[in-house]
């Protein structure tokens, strides 16, 4: 019988009972915060996991604290730098030398909010980082996962999606005014059109991909906001959902707890989309809570858009992707 989990399940309940020995798991970011607890509850489950950081200090750090809090288990480091494709690229490589089969690859690394800014190829921070980052990466190291098939790919997006779907007469923000808000959704947007063009390419030969929205958890993505920025997002939040922004005035997240998880709660939806046999009919969707998403038109937390899943969008920016990343891509 399918477990049945929600917002409040932890990652060590969606695992109990699942033996992950002798599996290969990779999680983009994480030497801290969710891609911390997400490696260590997969190696806790008997996987060994590869984890990404973007320097070698990162990953000697994040190693030994996965190591001493689960004894036994293999963890290993690739150093990869979403920022810079060149990094991607030679990250990838590397993964394919050393890792040919791949049973999951969770892209959990990313920024929020980020004052307006360009990666080192040119793209603004956000999409640059958490979609064409990813994006080049999944492609390369596609023959490893298809290799180990029935693979997974899971993408973490964010309720952050609302907020904006794809702004395609600007999507490097070239001419439009800068909204980090904005820059952000569309960022998260593209994490869920990715899933669903990647699935499309690949289930038909066992490996499916899936968008998660792992809730609201208090880790260091938010690093790049101030007060100021903490009370608009609260406000943007309520509106959404039919409240008034106003009340968010001086309202900490620690004042909002039907907004907050904990670490073990806000990883346990990517754990969930990398293991559970029960999401094999729902490649391309986007999960939250450890469910299947609604499709929604008013904001829900764990509800999606429907611009968000739709093929035909998820085509064009595909098409969009390769062309500013300079390579085509056939998985």
């Amino acid at each position: 019988m399918t477990k049945a989990f929600s917002k409040d399940s932890t990652t060590s309940e969606v695992l109990e009972g699942i033996d992950l020995a002798g599996k290969t798991m990779l999680v983009t970011g994480a030497n801290s915060g969710l891609g911390m607890e997400t490696a260590r509850a997969l190696g806790a489950a008997g996987a060994k996991v590869v984890i990404t950081t973007r320097d070698a200090a990162k990953s000697a750090e994040a190693l030994a604290a996965l190591q001493e809090a689960v004894p036994g288990a293999e963890f290993e480091a690739v150093e990869m730098d979403l920022g810079r494709l060149s990094s991607v690229r030679a990250a990838a490589d590397t993964v394919l030398k050393r890792y040919p089969k791949l049973d999951a690859v969770i892209g959990n690394a990313g920024v929020m909010n980020t004052p307006f800014g360009r990666t080192e190829d040119g793209f603004e921070t956000q999409f640059g980082v958490d979609h064409l980052g990813h994006f080049v990466f999944y492609n390369r190291i596609a023959p490893s996962l298809l290799a180990a098939a029935p693979a997974r790919i899971v993408m973490l997006s964010s309720g952050a999606h609302f907020t904006s779907d794809i702004l395609w007469d600007d999507i490097n923000w070239e001419h439009t005014e800068y909204d980090k808000f904005t820059a952000y959704g569309q960022a998260k947007t593209a994490n869920m059109l990715c899933a669903v063009a990647m699935n499309a390419r690949l289930a038909d030969r066992g490996v499916r991909a899936f968008s998660v929205h792992p809730g609201v958890i208090l880790t260091n993505l938010g690093r790049y906001m101030s007060e100021a920025d903490r009370a608009e997002m609260i406000g943007r939040m309520i509106k959404r959902m039919g409240g008034d922004p106003e009340a968010a005035k001086d309202v900490g997240f620690d004042k909002l707890p039907m907004f907050i998880k904990s670490v073990e709660q806000g990883a346990a939806t990517s754990c969930w989309a990398a293991t559970a046999a029960s999401l094999d009919e729902h490649g391309g969707r986007y999960l939250a809570d450890c469910q299947v998403a609604p499709v929604v038109d008013t904001y829900r937390p764990d509800g999606c858009m429907a611009y968000g899943l739709d093929p035909a969008a998820a085509e064009r920016l595909w098409g969009v992707s390769e062309e500013m990343v300079g390579e085509s891509f056939q998985p």
